[in-house]
């Protein structure tokens, strides 16, 4: 898991050490303002790499109502473009999981565990121009309300193949 925000005085060098073309997807975050773009899922190209653009408008909710999820074809971009707070749980895919849903073999790539109070649950806090970038290692749980008040949240997802961050091995 990686993660920060495009304001960051020090995002260039932030995003320098991450394969192009996770580059490629926070850049196109922070230089297009999808606050305002409709909601929905959309196939597009950065430079000619085919992504998922996922335009979401959710509400937060308590951390015990969400279930953690994971990808294994794409790497999860996700960004708060407006609203929140938001708080995002992580934790390290070890093997230990029960899954609840097996959609990875269906377009949507996805897995859903069910939640385990002896995972080492770590969080991070999203504000406006926040992003956090989950691999296929990286079990996540977006959305999860700060404090009592569930809060109204736009949130980007822009799911990067895989396969366009491995380099051969030399």
């Amino acid at each position: 898991m990686f993660y920060g925000n495009v304001s960051n005085a020090m995002f260039d060098q932030q995003i320098a050490v991450l394969p192009v073309a996770l580059q490629k997807a926070i850049r196109f975050l922070k230089e297009t303002d999808l606050a305002a773009h409709e909601p929905g899922k959309f196939d597009i190209e950065l430079d000619g790499m085919p992504v998922i653009l996922q335009v979401l408008d959710l509400s937060t909710a308590p951390r015990e109502t969400l279930k953690p999820e994971i990808h294994r074809k794409n790497i999860d971009v996700q960004f708060l473009a407006a609203g929140g707070p938001e708080r995002a749980g992580y934790y390290s895919d070890d093997g230990s999981n029960v899954v609840e849903e097996d959609l990875l073999d269906t377009p949507r790539d996805i897995l859903f565990y069910r939640n385990n109070p002896d995972a080492a649950e770590g969080t991070i806090e999203m504000t406006v121009g926040t992003y956090a970038i989950y691999f296929p290692w990286d079990v996540h749980i977006p959305a999860i309300q700060v404090g009592e008040t569930s809060a109204s949240i736009r949130k980007i997802v822009i799911k990067v193949p895989m396969a366009a961050c491995l380099k051969p091995v030399e």
